[in-house]
């Protein structure tokens, strides 16, 4: 939850090669007070049945850039491991992209809510509400 003094932040993963959320996905949440200033490592949680990431850590006040890391990688290997039970494929279906991370800058009082749209091959991203 954002005050007057510091933002808040929110995510969800949505897999748009299967169009579901993507669960289990670890998030990493890092913040920093500046563009030169060294990124802060505050903890994370992972996405839920929902692709939800409910409960990410609070930002500190006067951080003014944010960065999300998602770790991919695992998810995909478990989707193919899961589909080669049913139908061996002869594809690479893993990920291109391992991690991705997302960077930001924030304002104090303002929420981000920042949706991660993903397939094996390719990822975007925006500010949702």
């Amino acid at each position: 939850m954002s005050t007057s003094a510091t933002a808040s932040v929110s995510t969800h993963i949505l897999d748009t090669s299967i169009g579901r959320p993507a669960g289990g996905v670890a998030v990493q949440l890092s913040a920093r007070p500046g563009r030169a200033a060294d990124w802060q490592a505050l903890g994370g949680s992972a996405t839920d049945e929902d692709g939800r990431c409910k409960d990410l850590p609070a930002l500190p006040e006067g951080t003014t850039h944010v960065r999300l890391d998602f770790a991919v990688e695992p998810y995909f290997e478990k989707k193919q491991a899961d589909a080669q039970q049913d139908a061996p494929a002869n594809r690479d279906s893993g990920a291109f992209f391992p991690e991705v991370a997302i960077t930001f800058a924030v304002e104090p009082g303002e929420h981000y809510h920042v949706p991660l749209l993903l397939n094996p091959f390719g990822y975007s991203v925006y500010r949702g509400s």
